[in-house]
């Protein structure tokens, strides 16, 4: 009997000869109208409209399993539910001081070769999620899946940025070009410094996809909740323009092992004729489960400085070996007094532990046991003498890719940080996943840096993890996983071919951000990374000013002070915003946004009364003028703006900047120029 439970007047069971069963459902402002239909093969399919403007083309589900051998292609739907939610939370920390969780939920009850699956879809008012869930049943249990067959069908030729597909890194550059235009391997064999690929195919891309159609709306396809699942990546049909869920696989190419109950991972669809509200969009945030432990007086976001960019620039290296070991007592106090002078909460060291001349390259099963400190890294007083200045240490755990030994060692080396007053662990993913195989971002994988959350929460632990799999809004289940890394983060300026272009930090926001927070590492100060060895010919491929404004643009709850004391010491002035800048938020607005050219976004301080705006730029000059309305009315506020120099460019002069002030109101308007690589950061006071 098919049961029908009408919402508001938002479902409705329509027949035809081209569809048996159609049910059309709404956001809430009905902006955003969601169709499904049972059509003649007896595949299930939906679509997406937007305004009124086809968004996702008639799209079909389903899934083909391992073990039982069994297609889930053709459906019979056995019943339909319908709800609709409007509440609010309070994140424990985040880009705005509450969140607004409001959409309407559609669930077709169906039956498959004999298996039961529910499709469950919830119409927000910026997008659309969608997942399987597989109830209990008698005669279906445990089971393999091989693919998972939920399509993507555009209703255009849209412009794409995209990174290929791969299953051990998303450490690329974004590539811009129409779907038609999409090569994969191409773009791949680009970048000659990603040491571990194991490509898809010619037009496997990743998510966060972001896409802009020719007829005004933007279009962000990831996923969200990835629990005990591989990451999704797309496959695209370009002669339909239809994408496909790839999995990523496992050591002998299965995708994943299953037992009922289960829910997949939300597919998401955000949306909007604005690019900046897909910005502010907090779908996939809302599509995850709240925190799943209940004391979070411990978590903290705070701002650091890294004994890190000198191992990247030839000063220093991780390895004792060798005579530049940088993890050593004096070099990390002099990062402790600057940190401390300056008023940081923390220093995170790498290569303070012993293994690394035996692991570089060489990846082995057992080479690091995480409590082993180099003979002369005085740890016990190091910690001491930090904590004396009011700040931490930050740990760095490099599993070096064996990450059963890591598991085996999680314990005990948690216990170990807990026992020197260190509350903030740095984890590191680079090379093959040792022992069985399994590719970063596999099931297993997945799974284990779920795991790695959980159990450094058991220890009130803080978690910062790299080489990692993307986010998918994860950090409001486990909110001590403050960031990841996840993209081509500022390392890369050191790259030996593309680098970072400056059109790159442009685009992270709408592609890897759409997940959760990135530690991208930003501060460069010094743009020429010849510093202490005459033979290096990369350049930081930005502004000084730029590089503070990435503290707004990119947004992390851990951000870090990235370059060395001594260059900042040079530009005291230009440090004080990164000194001033903050790491919680009350309030987030994105003022101006168009991937690939320019964002700008505004913040407010948590319980402060000071707004912290960021612009940046790709190649390309422009000026701005911001209104700035979202002031309080009748204050008078000073703007203090870090600006570009008028003969500032991020190839030939990017260190010019200039530092001055001005009076403002909500009714003024704050105009200046961003040059070529460019950027502007910006504090409001009020007076």
């Amino acid at each position: 009997m098919l049961k029908q439970l009408f919402c508001l007047l938002l479902v409705f069971i329509t027949f035809s000869s081209s569809a048996q069963q159609v049910a059309t459902f709404y956001s809430p402002n009905k902006t955003i109208q969601l169709s499904t239909s049972k059509i003649p093969d007896g595949s299930l399919a939906y679509q997406v409209y937007l305004k009124g403007k086809e968004v996702i083309s008639s799209s079909t589900v389903g899934f083909v399993l391992k073990k039982p051998a069994l297609e889930l292609k053709k459906f019979t739907v056995t019943g339909i539910d319908s709800s609709t939610v409007a509440t609010t939370w309070k994140p424990i920390w985040g880009e705005v001081k509450e969140i607004s969780n409001q959409y309407n939920e559609l669930v077709l009850h169906t039956s498959s070769n004999g298996v039961l699956i529910d499709l469950i879809f919830r119409v927000f008012d910026d997008g659309v999620g969608v997942r399987y869930h597989f109830p209990v049943q008698a005669n279906f249990q445990h089971f393999v899946v091989d693919q998972e067959l939920t399509q993507f069908n555009m209703s255009g030729d849209h412009t794409a940025f995209w990174i290929p597909g791969d299953y051990e890194t998303n450490e690329y550059t974004y590539s811009k070009s129409k779907l038609s235009e999409i090569d994969a391997t191409a773009a791949a064999a680009k970048e000659k410094d990603i040491a571990v690929t194991a490509l898809m195919g010619k037009n496997i891309v990743q998510t966060p996809l972001m896409m802009k159609s020719a007829n005004g709306f933007y279009l962000n396809i990831h996923e969200a909740a990835l629990v005990n699942y591989p990451a999704m990546h797309l496959r695209l049909d370009q002669a339909t323009q239809t994408f496909q869920s790839a999995l990523v696989p496992d050591a002998v190419g299965n995708k994943a092992y299953l037992q009922t109950p289960f829910s997949t991972p939300w597919r998401t669809m955000v949306m909007s004729e604005k690019a900046e509200k897909i910005l502010e969009s907090k779908l996939i945030l809302n599509l995850n489960e709240p925190a799943k432990f209940g004391d979070s007086t411990w978590i903290k976001p705070q701002k650091f400085m890294g004994m890190w960019w000198e191992m990247h620039i030839g000063k220093a290296n991780w390895p004792l070996a060798g005579g530049k070991h940088g993890a050593n007592t004096a070099n990390v106090k002099r990062y402790i007094d600057f940190a401390a002078l300056h008023g940081f909460d923390g220093v995170l060291v790498e290569g303070w532990n012993q293994g690394w001349e035996d692991w570089f390259g060489n990846w082995k099963e057992e080479v690091f046991d995480f409590v082993s400190p180099y003979p002369d890294y005085a740890i016990d007083s190091l910690t001491q003498y930090a904590q004396a200045k009011g700040l931490r240490l930050i740990m760095h755990h490099e599993t070096s890719g064996s990450v059963t030994n890591y598991e085996r060692r999680m314990d005990t080396a948690y216990q170990y940080m807990v026992s020197k007053g260190i509350n903030t662990v740095k984890t590191g993913y680079v090379g093959k996943i040792i022992p069985r195989g399994e590719h970063h971002d596999s099931q297993w994988m997945v799974n284990h840096y779920n795991r790695v959350a959980e159990k450094a929460a058991q220890y009130k632990l803080m978690v910062d993890s790299h080489e990692s799999v993307h986010p998918t809004g994860l950090h409001r289940t486990y909110p001590n996983w403050m960031a990841a890394e996840a993209a081509r983060g500022s390392e890369f300026n050191n790259a030996p071919t593309l680098g970072i272009v400056p059109e790159h930090t442009t685009i992270l926001p709408f592609t890897r951000l759409m997940g959760g927070p990135m530690d991208y590492t930003p501060g460069l100060f010094h743009m020429s990374l010849n510093q202490f060895d005459s033979t290096r010919t990369q350049k930081v491929r930005s502004t000084l000013a730029k590089q503070l404004a990435l503290y707004i643009t990119i947004y992390s709850p851990l951000q870090m002070a990235a370059d060395l004391p001594e260059n900042y010491e040079g530009h005291l002035d230009a440090f004080q915003f990164i000194k001033d800048v903050a790491v919680d938020w009350d309030d987030t607005k994105v003022l101006s946004a168009e991937p690939g050219e320019y964002v700008t976004i505004a913040r407010k301080a948590k319980n402060k009364d000071t707004w912290f705006i960021g612009s940046i730029t790709d190649e390309n000059a422009r000026n701005v003028s911001l209104s700035l309305d979202f002031l309080d009315p009748g204050t008078a506020y000073e703007a203090m703006l870090y600006r570009d120099a008028d003969d500032a460019d991020f190839e030939k002069n990017p260190e010019a900047y200039v530092i001055e002030k001005k009076l403002v109101s909500k009714s003024s308007n704050l105009t200046y120029r961003l040059q070529r690589g460019g950027g502007c950061a910006v504090v409001l006071r009020k007076l």
